[in-house]
């Protein structure tokens, strides 16, 4: 592998990590990828497709074992790290917020501490959240200060200002990306948009949360993506950078549209439940500075994108009812 061509994936098994694992190996990249847990199949990892001998993936706990970690690291020397690991789901944290902690703020310094004082990684991209804003009603911009209201989102926001005291005072290469909610084909079954489509599919109801009012900005894997790609080539080192799109859905109206693209009756097919413990009432990001900076705009519309998740989870309908539909937390 070129040293310069290399960029490291933290968390490569996630959703998010193997869209930019796909796109970066298509660019001519290497791509080493390190999780926790051994490396899925094509189903939820679309660079697998690729069959790449420019991508090589590591077993490894880098919160149980960082020196393991670390040694794969300053032996590929990659001059690029993109971390995606983190637990990531927001009711779970209100219930169990010292794992959040851990892995999402105590493990990410750990691991910074050392590449700042390694100096290889020419580039540090950290995935955030939009969840560290809380609550809003307007669009939020990349200077708004973070207003987290769970364990989860005050676990990313801690980080968040971690990383930028680094580059404050080590002019750490850090850059923070912010996104709204990823969808798209390959993603975990759980998540609101795969499991509706799976519940329609089996005749089961679907739940809405304090009646599917909250809303949300949906936005394709894909086109965060291209916008990560776009960091790595011109970000401006200490930048944050939201990825988001103008549309915004109540739950409801995204289950409704579903239903209308299957041709199911949506009152039907969904009953009302109490409101999730934790969950924001909506939060909307404005992408401005990265359509100006980065030269980045969204490109797939919503309703492509659902229709293309909808035939992903059709074309594999065999193999998807073989896996688990609900969130397992691990640690």
């Amino acid at each position: 592998m070129k040293r310069n061509k290399i960029v490291a994936i933290i968390g490569s098994n996630c959703f998010s990590a193997s869209s930019i694992i796909h796109l970066l190996l298509q660019e001519g990249y290497s791509v080493i990828g390190i999780s926790r847990s051994k490396e899925k199949n094509a189903l939820f990892l679309p660079y697998k497709v690729i069959n790449s001998k420019n991508f090589d993936f590591f077993k490894v706990d880098i919160v149980q074992n960082l020196d393991q970690g670390l040694k794969i690291l300053d032996k590929y020397k990659p001059f690029a790290i993109i971390n995606y690991a983190a637990l990531s789901e927001v009711f779970q944290s209100v219930k169990q917020p010292l794992d959040y902690y851990r892995i999402n703020t105590d493990a990410v310094i750990a691991l910074c501490e050392h590449f700042r004082l390694k100096k290889y990684c020419q580039k540090y991209i950290h995935i955030s959240s939009a969840e560290v804003y809380g609550k809003c009603t307007t669009a939020v911009t990349e200077k708004d200060l973070p207003n987290p209201t769970t364990p989860y989102a005050i676990s990313k926001a801690a980080t968040d200002f971690h990383l930028l005291s680094l580059k404050t005072h080590h002019q750490f290469p850090i850059n923070i990306v912010r996104s709204t909610n990823v969808y798209g084909p390959h993603q975990q079954l759980y998540k609101i948009i795969p499991r509706t489509i799976i519940y329609l599919k089996q005749g089961k109801k679907i739940p809405l949360h304090g009646g599917g009012k909250a809303i949300r900005n949906f936005i394709h894997i894909r086109d965060v993506s291209m916008g990560i790609l776009k960091i790595l080539k011109q970000g401006e080192v200490g930048h944050i950078y939201h990825f988001g799109t103008k549309d915004r859905y109540t739950i409801a109206q995204l289950v409704q549209e579903i239903c209308t693209l299957m041709n199911y009756n949506f009152k039907q097919c969904t009953y009302t439940n109490e409101e999730r413990s934790g969950q924001d009432p909506g939060y909307f990001l404005d992408c401005s500075e990265s359509i100006k900076q980065l030269g980045w705009t969204p490109q797939i519309p919503f309703k492509k994108g659902l229709e293309e998740t909808i035939q992903w989870i059709s074309d594999h309908w065999n193999q998807i009812q073989t896996y688990p539909q609900n969130y397992i937390h691990k640690i």
